[in-house]
């Protein structure tokens, strides 16, 4: 009996030691809980339009792409609370050739070994840095100006320009996000057009060169074309259509790149919805929108590499709906990000 009786209370205290085990573990957990705000899921936006800071190089922002179906029939539209709708949707543009366009592509080569961006398009004599001796450049400095193909690290050195009424110096580095090599090349500082003189060296003597930089306001509707061709060069390759040129909403793209100087967002400096600058017509149809500025947006080629490197703005210009693009681009160099591109996509 009593040994039965201690067996009980054996159990019992394991029972209650069990029991007191479990509620501490609770308390843990609940406590753990509460630390952390709760256990849940936090839901973020998933894109935001509006760029508010002023960085070096604007970040591309979501595109855009709007779609407004087809009225129904007559038998069928009393059959719904409204005919059309408006939504959201990632995607970008795609440029089309224009038939009547021959415009050849430019090779605006982005990186220190393109000749035209003075990096010497052969071997360099002994002491010199280019094997140029002049060299045009766009306004826009759509590349930097590099030492020569073949020159190993020649350590710090010089930059000097001749006249700071066209190149006013030089930046700290080049602009490595577009290719260019910091220990080879600098980005020129363009404040106008016209011609002065380059002059750089190493401090050790061993090499100094010059070289005469006319610098040149960009060809704006050149470049709207070249886009067109470049943006239909990779529908090509994806074994897409060309898209023609969209002369319908050709305006509302420039508007558009012109407003993106002030609000850079897919929301209009009026708070309307972008689309309003060409709408759908009732008949139905697509449109969609690409945007870009800055140092990443200097001419026809960085541009479109830029859209192309982004997934959502790539997906817009391999669209296989859109037919028409039309290009806007407005060169400020007062501005703050100096250039600013719209794409302006549509089945219309």
């Amino acid at each position: 009996m009593t040994a039965k009786l201690l067996k009980q209370t054996k159990i019992t205290i394991l029972l209650c030691l069990n029991a007191v085990v479990v509620l501490i573990v609770g308390v843990m957990i609940v406590g753990a809980i509460n630390m952390n705000g709760g256990i849940g899921f936090k839901v973020v936006a998933e894109r935001s339009d509006v760029v508010d800071t002023v960085v070096e190089q604007l970040s591309l922002i979501d595109p855009v792409s709007d779609k407004l179906d087809a009225p129904l029939p007559a038998e069928e539209e009393a059959d719904k609370n409204t005919s059309s709708g408006v939504g959201d949707k990632l995607g970008t543009a795609a440029v089309g050739n224009n038939a009547s366009s021959s415009t050849p592509v430019v090779d605006y080569g982005i990186g220190g070994s393109d000749s035209s961006g003075g990096s010497g398009g052969g071997a360099v004599p002994r002491g010199e840095l280019w094997s140029e001796q002049s060299i045009t450049i766009y306004q826009t400095a759509d590349f930097d100006i590099c030492v020569g193909d073949g020159l190993g690290d020649l350590g710090e050195m010089y930059w000097q320009t001749g006249d700071t009424s066209v190149i006013a110096g030089f930046a700290t580095g080049a602009r490595t996000w577009l290719g260019y090599d910091n220990a080879k090349c600098k980005y020129p500082v363009i404040v106008g057009t016209g011609t002065t003189t380059i002059t750089a060296g190493t401090f050790d003597g061993s090499r100094r060169d010059t070289l005469t930089v006319t610098v040149i306001a960009p060809p704006i509707e050149q470049w709207k074309r070249d886009v067109l061709s470049l943006v239909n060069a990779e529908r090509q390759k994806a074994g897409l259509g060309a898209l023609a040129w969209g002369s319908t909403c050709e305006g509302a793209a420039s508007v558009r790149a012109r407003e993106i100087m002030s609000v850079y967002s897919h929301t209009r400096p009026d708070g309307s919805a972008w689309s309003t600058t060409c709408p759908i017509p009732a008949s139905g149809g697509m449109s969609g929108e690409n945007l870009n500025a800055g140092n990443a947006a200097v001419s026809p080629s960085t541009v479109v590499a830029s859209w192309m490197n982004s997934p959502e703005h790539r997906s817009n210009i391999l669209n296989p709906n859109f037919t028409h693009v039309s290009v806007g681009f407005i060169f400020d160099p007062n501005s703050p990000y100096k250039t600013y591109w719209s794409q302006y996509f549509t089945t219309y």
